[in-house]
């Protein structure tokens, strides 16, 4: 898919991702609800109050929301939402507009789902989103998702390093979970890795 020209560059502005799903422009959207995921949820023994942040055309919602998960989709492009909402059908009252970054769900939440958010965000504000997610997690609860792992300088995706990923979460978090994709997009393949990890104690 060739790069269309875009007003806005700055992918920590709303704009810049509401100009991408008005013109169509969404590479990082696999359309669908990934391998990992249903396997995770098929072994889980009790549905989990998730996250899902960030979540473009969320189409993991309505699989959670069916499977019984009490789940919540957040995005602060309001075109992504309006996306996200269509998708949902029935369960569009769990898509909401919001920041992540201050946004607090209305319960205590299970798991944080990471479905391209990590990637979409400059590499300086990893350490924020790390320490956010902490936040929002008590002690085992779980951040459980796909991570992208390149380093070419410009983005989105933003890849980082497995060493960076380790420097940022192990504060918080321990991985018990890291298992090859096989069923990547284009734009994330042979480049990610399903991986879970559990809140540690504060």
């Amino acid at each position: 898919m060739s790069t269309p020209s875009f007003d806005t560059r700055d992918p920590k502005s709303a704009a810049f991702w509401d100009e991408r799903f008005a013109r169509g422009f969404t590479p990082w959207d696999r359309a669908g609800v990934p391998e990992a995921l249903r396997r995770f949820v098929a072994a889980s023994p009790r549905p989990l109050a998730t996250l899902i942040p960030g979540c473009g055309s969320a189409y993991e919602l309505a699989y959670l929301s069916e499977a019984g998960w009490d789940a919540i989709a957040i995005d602060f492009s309001a075109a992504a939402v309006a996306s996200a909402m269509t998708v949902a059908g029935k369960w569009a009252e769990r898509v909401v507009q919001a920041d992540f970054f201050t946004y607090v769900p209305p319960r205590p939440l299970d798991l944080i789902y990471e479905r391209a958010f990590f990637c979409s965000m400059p590499r300086e504000m990893l350490p924020r989103l790390a320490e956010r997610w902490a936040q929002l997690l008590p002690a085992g609860g779980m951040l459980a998702g796909y991570f992208y792992f390149d380093d070419a300088p410009k983005g989105p995706p933003f890849g980082t390093s497995r060493a960076k990923l380790d420097e940022l979460l192990t504060p918080y978090f321990e991985c018990i979970a890291d298992e090859a994709v096989t069923d990547s997009i284009p734009i994330f393949q042979n480049k990610e890795r399903w991986m879970v990890w559990r809140r540690l104690p504060a």
